[in-house]
């Protein structure tokens, strides 16, 4: 059985090396076949929602972005309802140094000063949303499948609190609080105007930026993983796919862990197993699962088709972790 199913296989297939010569009529019964054999799964996904955090890394160029935005509408024909959740930090970066800001890190965490913030925003609900949107329009033109672009801003979305974190302190082993600045937390969902695009009877697809408000109306930047979660928890989603730049959760001999329950991931977190940004990718799964999502999905977003292989075949395409 496959993913879509509670007793599902983890195998590891290689797929076979292009002919030299195309047979149209072999290339056209192996296309139906693909599609015959993907029925169980499209029908264990039909009306269910998978929350996509689309990553910065794993955006690349544009051939790709095209074919992400391709995947995502074929998905809404499909009878799926996929909610995309995108990053963008590496063009964040690059915009502060066009602009002469200077980024500072903490533990691998930017600190967000105001002048930081404007431009995350800029860059977030501006440029990288209105393009994953503009790709998803252009693919689903003739079936008039649209993307809405959204932040946490909209319609109330998410509400944030300031992010708390603390460091010991090298040389006196003191813990010391760390003032990331505008840095949040989702404190709260309100997933109500996503429900009201995933179920109109048009076909939307919606793009959320990972910005929030606070109680008191100040604008946060949140982890764009963090944010995937959160909404996948109150959405209760069928699936969340994490898109990446990595194949997945690999183990001591660089070889992809299919699968990992909640206590293996934990375990791979504290003892080492995982490292630099796994870890995070690793807790926002567990959050996930534990808030109500069946399955979260760490996956190469590289990949041409990745989501498809993912959710109609047998074996997947990244690691899954599950309760």
């Amino acid at each position: 059985m496959g993913r879509g199913f509670k007793d599902m296989s983890r195998a590891m297939t290689d797929a076979p090396p292009p002919a030299e010569k195309i047979d149209p009529e072999e290339t056209g019964w192996a296309t139906a076949k693909t599609l015959a054999e993907a029925l169980p799964y499209i029908q264990v996904y039909d009306r269910e929602t998978v929350i996509i955090k689309y990553g910065g890394h794993a955006m690349g160029e544009e051939q790709v972005a095209k074919l992400f935005a391709a995947d995502a509408v074929l998905l809404k024909l499909l009878g799926v309802h996929p909610v995309v959740v995108h990053g963008g930090g590496p063009q964040i970066s690059r915009m502060l140094e066009k602009a002469g800001v200077k980024s500072t890190f903490i533990d691998g965490l930017r600190v967000t000063d105001a002048a930081t913030m404007e431009v995350a925003e800029m860059v977030l609900s501006g440029a990288i949303n209105k393009e994953i949107v503009h790709w998803i329009n252009r693919a689903g033109a003739e079936a008039d499948v649209r993307g809405v672009g959204l932040s946490g801003k909209d319609a109330r979305l998410i509400t944030v609190e300031k992010t708390r974190k603390t460091r010991r302190d090298p040389n006196s082993n003191i813990e010391q609080i760390v003032d990331l600045g505008f840095v949040g937390d989702p404190k709260k969902v309100d997933p109500k105007i996503i429900e009201a695009l995933i179920y109109a009877d048009e076909d939307y697809v919606p793009v959320i930026a990972p910005i929030g408000v606070s109680e008191d109306g100040a604008t946060y930047n949140i982890n764009a993983d963090t944010v995937a979660g959160a909404i996948a928890g109150a959405l209760k989603a069928k699936r969340m796919l994490l898109l990446t730049d990595v194949p997945g959760v690999l183990d001591g001999d660089g070889q992809l862990i299919r699968q990992l329950t909640l206590r293996e991931a934990r375990q791979m977190i504290s003892n080492g197993g995982a490292t630099g940004g796994m870890i995070p990718k690793l807790e926002t799964a567990i959050a996930a699962v534990e808030a109500g999502v069946e399955a979260v999905v760490i996956l190469d977003g590289r990949r041409p088709h990745a989501m498809l292989t993912e959710l109609f075949t047998q074996y997947g395409a990244g690691t899954l972790v599950r309760a």
